[in-house]
């Protein structure tokens, strides 16, 4: 397995960012704006093209530094899981809190958000599961 294979990070990106349109375009589209304090006219006004094609080059970055883990490490399907979630534990939500407590967010986005990146982290994983399988 090499340290960077192009079609489990592909995927692993896709599986993420698939998360990201239901959770923020379908579920939590309402609450998260809200919580946000974005009106509609503030969505309408970004370059989607460039937040969509921005956001999944992100996502390929964190899919290729945990699949490289991955590889160097060789662990057992639910230990990527793990690993995979642990990101999103560890790393990423303690992350976006720190910066919504410097920001004055309201916990109601901070819990959207963590939520999204839990459930794409452990999208990715399933994944990354599947494709070492």
């Amino acid at each position: 397995m090499s340290d960077f294979a192009l079609w489990p990070v592909l995927a692993g990106s896709a599986a993420c960012f698939a998360v990201g349109a239901l959770w923020y375009g379908v579920i939590f589209a309402k609450p998260w704006q809200r919580a946000a304090g974005l009106s509609n006219t503030q969505l309408r006004s970004g370059n989607m093209g460039v937040i969509f094609a921005l956001t999944f080059a992100f996502e390929m970055l964190i899919a290729m530094v945990l699949w490289h883990l991955l590889v160097r490490t060789d662990p057992p399907a639910f230990v990527v899981m793990m690993m995979a979630v642990g990101f999103a534990v560890g790393v990423m939500i303690p992350a976006i809190g720190i910066n919504y407590l410097h920001q004055r967010k309201p916990l109601a986005l901070f819990l959207i958000d963590a939520g999204h990146f839990l459930t794409g982290m452990a999208a990715m994983g399933g994944v990354f599961v599947w494709f070492r399988g």
